[in-house]
């Protein structure tokens, strides 16, 4: 299934000269990417001009150090400067461009994470600033509005990122307000600093599952508190997942040769779909997960941490079917910069 709010997509960053329509951009700088995107609104979304993506392993060594390293801060502002350079052409085809750009946990958690962005908005120009986990949390859920009003009364939203897990907890009443983010937690755990954590445990079915218990006893006071699990019971709780983590596992249960965004953003898989996948995954081993068309080496190391994390969601949340989402902060922060440039109160949603 599409993406309704991406209309249609467009990699170039040659922008049209007679282009004159308004113009936004989102940039996130996350532990493990770095990704921009640019877009234009139109009748039932957005649609995409220009993306851009690189993985830059900024949280490398964090966990270790408690600071971001020289060549991980240098990975960084290469990659932030290209996203400036795309940002000033679609400012003067135009313009004026509308952009935000943020950070996330790895520059909250590190000791020297305000200082590289001073250092990164000298260098690059760039408004870069860092937000909260609860911002985080909301800039998903906006993201992911028009999924989440397809379904019952409430969602739970998780965002496995590389330096942080996001978990919201949503009402849903689509008819008369947006969703709205009644509880949030932020897991300092994301598929970056578990890789660096649990090494080759994640390997083994005894480590796996110790990180899985592990992770599941750090959602419990989460669950003591809103009692989801009660609301599931009950029925009309959907569960969303937005993350490279729950992609994968979607692109290894369609079999896909190669992954198809179109495909996968907005499928509704079944909890036995679902754990057929989780299972597969964990048997290709660490050559078979870079050997995968939806992998890749550049993410092998961080599939099985990925997994562990989903799988205490999974195992403590017990919905029947899983939404999966190809869609993150950046949409999350061009339908607020869009919404609040019409001055109109709700989200993009489709008609």
């Amino acid at each position: 299934m599409s993406n309704p709010l991406l209309s249609s997509s467009a990699s170039s960053a040659e922008p049209r000269r007679a282009f004159r329509r308004p113009v936004f951009g989102g940039i996130d700088l996350g532990t493990n990417n770095c990704r921009m995107l640019v877009g234009t609104p139109t009748s039932r979304g957005f649609q995409v001009l220009d993306s851009f993506s690189r993985v830059v392993r900024l949280g490398e060594g964090l966990y270790e150090t408690g600071r971001l390293s020289p060549v991980a801060m240098e990975r960084a502002l290469a990659s932030l400067s290209i996203c400036a350079e795309r940002a000033k052409r679609w400012d003067h085809a135009g313009g004026p461009l509308t952009l935000r750009a943020i950070a996330t946990e790895a520059c909250r958690q590190a000791e020297n994470g305000a200082e590289f962005i001073d250092l990164a908005r000298r260098k690059t120009g760039l408004p870069l600033e860092i937000i909260n986990p609860r911002e985080e949390a909301e800039l998903a859920v906006e993201s992911c509005a028009s999924l989440i009003c397809e379904g019952g009364r409430r969602a739970v939203l998780f965002d496995i990122g590389g330096g942080s897990t996001e978990i919201a907890w949503v009402r849903v009443n689509c008819e008369s307000a947006a969703p709205e983010l009644t509880g949030y937690l932020s897991l300092p755990i994301g598929v970056v600093t578990l890789s660096e954590r649990c090494a080759e445990a994640c390997y083994t079915e005894e480590g796996f599952s110790s990180v899985v218990s592990d992770i599941t006893d750090m959602l419990r006071p989460f669950e003591a508190v809103h009692r989801i699990g009660q609301e599931i019971r009950q029925g009309g709780v959907m569960m969303v997942g937005t993350s490279g983590t729950v992609t994968t596992l979607a692109g290894v249960s369609l079999k896909l040769d190669r992954y198809r965004r179109g495909l996968v953003d907005g499928l509704s898989l079944p909890r036995q779909s679902v754990e057929a996948a989780l299972t597969e995954t964990r048997a290709l081993g660490q050559e078979g997960l870079r050997r995968h068309p939806c992998i890749g080496a550049d993410r092998v190391n961080f599939v099985l941490p990925g997994c562990a994390i989903f799988a205490a969601i999974h195992e403590l949340w017990q919905v029947p079917t899983l939404v999966v989402a190809d869609r993150g902060l950046r949409e999350g922060m061009l339908i607020r910069l869009m919404r609040a440039s019409r001055g109109v109160r709700r989200g993009y949603r489709p008609a």
